[in-house]
């Protein structure tokens, strides 16, 4: 009897599913296994709220399993020890899982092929299961990834996607491989109070009414932070329950300019999942070091926590940091402005920031967090490191009547339009009745500050 191992790691759903459907169509049963890596607890910042996102996943998954006919099997300890033991004990010929851009992951897929190797199995890793374009696939004619998004879009596009498989009809499982029970979201502390679900069933419920109701406008509503009109997609692609490729060819029907600047979204995650794959340091270190000095010591110590407290005395970065542990995600626009007042405006190295949202993000991918920063820090693939986003500005021009500011910061509930992005500016009686912090720094000080350390005249 021939029997395949699927090891599931970002790709926590059944449709669309390159290495599910290679061991179903090989193999006379199949063992989809999942395994709590130790080592990925150990090195990575996340929080509950992704634990808590993942134990959802997983729950959701053994449903879609069973409906199948099988069910998820779960362990936890040393990967590659845990997949040799079940693969041994189901003596299983070949173990199919999706490839990882990591240096983490480079390095899983060779030590757990070794062992494998010396067992006498194979394994079989596939691409483009992440991502809607494999790492690697786009390159320039000088380099083994390109630097610049706009180029690699358009070769992205000429690239094209693999197309979309369906589920399968069946799953065989062996009866006697054990599972290990794992947690449940009620078991767990810490969570934001406002954490959406996991699942492969709530992602393709919220893609589909995306496509109804929200894609044909993402262009005009975007960047609105009140209008919170963005997909919400982000955690279920960090967690695979949605397919990258098959949300791709899904918009691709679409003609509106809503769904191909939805794709252009879509390209630039594989545009951050091929940067990382070829330079895996960027995880850690600068992609393209501008010598900085970053700030430390006492006062810089207590602008991060005030910054991360939401207590910065500049409403919008406020507004968007208590959203974050509020909810586990933060809006887009949120995300560029909160990363520039601290990387920028109070010259905070980027890692900190990076590491504070890796602990809330419930979508808190490497490769796209940490790049993402790098991007606003200018020590990623911004083609201009310098530029600075205004808070006041970015209030005003992406919440004009203060909507989003009153939402998170009650405590300015009662300042009407955009007297709300600027409350120092209000007369001192009027100012003391609210109870909400000055701003820790002056923007011209801290611009100042980033020029001169920049050396920018």
């Amino acid at each position: 009897m021939h029997i395949s191992v699927v090891l599931f790691t970002s790709d926590l759903r059944v449709h669309d599913h390159p290495p599910l459907r290679a061991a179903v169509t090989g193999a006379d049963a199949v063992v989809p296994l999942f395994v709590r890596d130790r080592a990925i607890a150990e090195l990575s910042d996340a929080g509950p709220n992704r634990e808590a996102f993942l134990a959802d996943c997983l729950t959701d998954l053994d449903r879609q399993l069973r409906d199948l006919g099988g069910r998820l099997v779960v362990r936890a300890g040393d990967l590659v020890e845990e997949v040799r033991s079940v693969v041994e004990a189901a003596d299983a010929d070949e173990v199919h899982m999706a490839a990882g851009v990591s240096r983490y992951a480079h390095a899983r897929e060779r030590r757990l092929r070794e062992a494998l190797e010396r067992d006498g199995r194979r394994l079989y890793v596939h691409d483009a299961v992440v991502t809607a374009v494999t790492p690697g696939s786009v390159t320039p004619a000088n380099s083994d990834h390109f630097a610049v998004f706009t180029p690699y879009f358009r070769r992205w596009t000429e690239k094209g996607v693999r197309a979309v498989l369906a589920a399968p009809r069946t799953v065989r499982v062996p009866d006697h491989i054990r599972s290990q029970p794992y947690p449940v979201r009620e078991e767990m502390d810490g969570l934001s109070p406002g954490l959406a679900e996991g699942g492969e069933s709530v992602g393709r419920a919220l893609w589909k009414a995306w496509l109804r109701n929200g894609i044909d406008q993402y262009t005009e509503n975007h960047d609105d932070l009140a209008g919170d009109a963005t997909s919400k997609l982000s955690p279920h692609l960090h967690f695979g329950t949605l397919s990258c490729a098959e949300l791709v060819h899904a918009a691709r029907k679409r003609s509106s300019q809503g769904a191909a600047d939805f794709v252009r979204q879509l390209c630039w995650r594989d545009f951050h999942h091929q940067v990382l794959a070829a330079r895996p340091a960027a995880a850690a270190d600068d992609y393209r070091t501008r010598g900085d000095r970053w700030r430390s010591g006492k006062s810089a110590d207590r602008d991060i926590r005030a910054w991360q407290e939401g207590a910065t005395g500049y409403p919008v970065v406020d507004a968007a940091m208590r959203q974050l542990r509020h909810e586990g995600w933060m809006h887009n626009r949120g995300r560029l402005l909160t990363a520039s007042f601290l990387t920028k405006t109070l010259y905070v190295d980027w890692r900190v920031g990076a590491r504070h949202f890796q602990q809330l993000l419930v979508d808190g991918d490497l490769a796209n967090n940490q790049l993402n920063w790098q991007w606003m820090a200018g020590t990623g693939t911004d083609s201009r490191p310098n530029r600075v986003l205004n808070p006041v500005l970015q209030a005003k021009r992406y919440d004009p009547d203060g909507t989003y500011v009153r939402r998170w910061v009650p405590e300015l509930g009662d300042l009407r339009g955009a007297a709300v992005h600027e409350p120092w500016k209000l007369p001192g009686k009027e100012r003391a009745r609210y109870d909400y912090p000055e701003p820790v720094v002056d923007l011209a000080d801290g611009l100042g500050r980033f020029k001169r350390a920049r050396g920018i005249e």
